[in-house]
């Protein structure tokens, strides 16, 4: 039998360097939040929870039927998120944290990202690009005490920076690493 994964979609930022919600900004005429949930093969996850503080998001997500968590505390950092989605999913052998800014991101690269950890289920897995570890991570159940640790805007990196030597990676292309941050950068990735 599989070992059961969760999935968080980190979806509740206040995008201060955007200026506005992001995730509502489009792209190609589809918004960079429904991306983010085309992009998770819903079937591989025992359950799938979008971690938000938009109500607009939150109804996004039933559509998606994965389970909206309303963040009201947005400003605690994404530690917050990280509790908030950890909590929903119950329990698991292992929970992918997907960020909702990389617009280009493939399912197929999620799910192939899926299989290489079911490979090694005591690693953590990440998409990297040359070598450079980017989004989404998978982290097995031994490692959520310390991701339930993390306090204000420290996230898994924090984790992943003390256990190198338990990450693998699988090579994906730059573009759908690509994170937007700014207006500027979804013009970039509009071209």
């Amino acid at each position: 039998m599989p070992k059961t994964l969760g999935c968080v979609v980190m979806a509740a930022g206040n995008a201060r360097r955007f200026g506005e919600n992001k995730l509502a900004a489009e792209l190609d005429g589809r918004s960079l939040i429904l991306r983010a949930l085309e992009a998770v093969p819903g079937e591989e996850f025992k359950r799938v929870a979008v971690v938000t503080q938009y109500p607009e998001v939150l109804e996004l997500a039933e559509r998606f039927r994965f389970s909206a968590i309303r963040n009201e505390h947005p400003d605690w950092g994404i530690s917050h998120t990280i509790h908030l989605g950890l909590e929903s999913l119950g329990d698991c052998a292992a929970a992918m944290f997907l960020v909702s800014d990389q617009p280009l991101l493939k399912w197929e690269s999620v799910k192939a990202l899926v299989e290489l950890w079911r490979s090694q289920p005591e690693k953590i897995a990440a998409l990297a690009h040359g070598g450079v570890r980017g989004n989404p991570c998978v982290f097995p159940a031994r490692f959520f005490p310390e991701l339930l640790a993390l306090r204000e805007d420290h996230g898994g990196n924090t984790v992943i920076r003390r256990h190198e030597e338990d990450l693998i990676l699988l090579e994906a292309p730059e573009e759908e690493l690509t994170d937007v941050d700014t207006p500027e950068a979804l013009a970039e990735l509009s071209r």
